[in-house]
């Protein structure tokens, strides 16, 4: 894909994010303009407070910019209300956090059919197969009827990334998604979450493990909430999820 062809998904301009404080305002975002394209894979980098966690609230609609513009797929975030991010977020983005957030008493395949269920996005009687299909897909659907805790922490954020698929969002936004995993678990979760972007989603990472680089085509290093750095990355080897799935 030729990302400069191809629609802005993403854009932000000026965007600012401020909270108050004993010492007065902090900026935790500082005017960011940012564009990211469908079918891009993009790592978020930069150095503990560097405005990482934010970027990803605001692209996620958990927070709401204090000043500037944020797109997503269209909508502008930053003029709806809470209630109308909450019911656009269960529907238009998949989030994948590092600690999983799998309800622990729910089974792997009713975690995966819960935001079908509370946004009702697929008729009843296809939830449950469309849950299975995407725990097939990223190769636990063995582990369906098993709760949380019976799984390993790879098999949980396989669930996890299942679960952000399950309304099929155009973007998926993934915060520190290896870090709670082992080197080759994280190389593998990775790995997935790229082939995603290669099969069509547009995934955002934020990341401080450098050595994932070679799975991204975009990397994107914020410092004191802005853009230090916006880094195109070398062509990776093309693969589908299944193919990465079968490596």
């Amino acid at each position: 894909m030729h990302f400069t062809d191809s629609p802005a998904l993403v854009r932000l301009r000026g965007a600012t994010r401020c909270h108050p404080t004993a010492a007065g305002e902090f900026r935790a975002l500082d005017g960011v303009d940012l564009d990211v394209r469908a079918g891009e894979c993009v790592a978020v980098v930069g150095p503990s407070g560097s405005g990482k966690t934010t970027l990803a609230h605001l692209l996620t609609g958990i927070e709401q910019p204090s000043g500037g513009t944020v797109v997503v797929d269209g909508q502008p975030l930053h003029a709806l209300s809470q209630d109308a991010l909450a019911e656009w977020r269960g529907r238009r983005v998949g989030i994948v956090f590092q600690f999983f957030q799998l309800l622990p008493t729910l089974t792997i395949a009713e975690n995966v059919m819960l935001p079908m269920d509370l946004r009702a996005t697929w008729p009843r009687r296809e939830r449950r197969p469309r849950a299975l299909a995407l725990l097939e897909r990223l190769r636990i659907a063995d582990q369906a009827d098993k709760l949380p805790a019976a799984l390993s922490g790879g098999q949980q954020q396989r669930a996890a990334i299942a679960r952000a698929l399950a309304n099929d969002p155009a973007l998926i936004v993934a915060d520190e998604p290896t870090g709670n995993l082992d080197s080759a678990t994280a190389l593998e979760v990775m790995g997935l979450l790229a082939a995603l972007a290669r099969d069509g989603k547009t995934v955002i990472v934020v990341t401080h493990e450098r050595e994932l680089g070679r799975f991204f085509t975009r990397s994107v290093t914020l410092r004191d909430g802005r853009v230090l750095a916006d880094t195109a990355a070398p062509a990776a080897p093309q693969a589908s999820v299944s193919a990465e799935a079968r490596a």
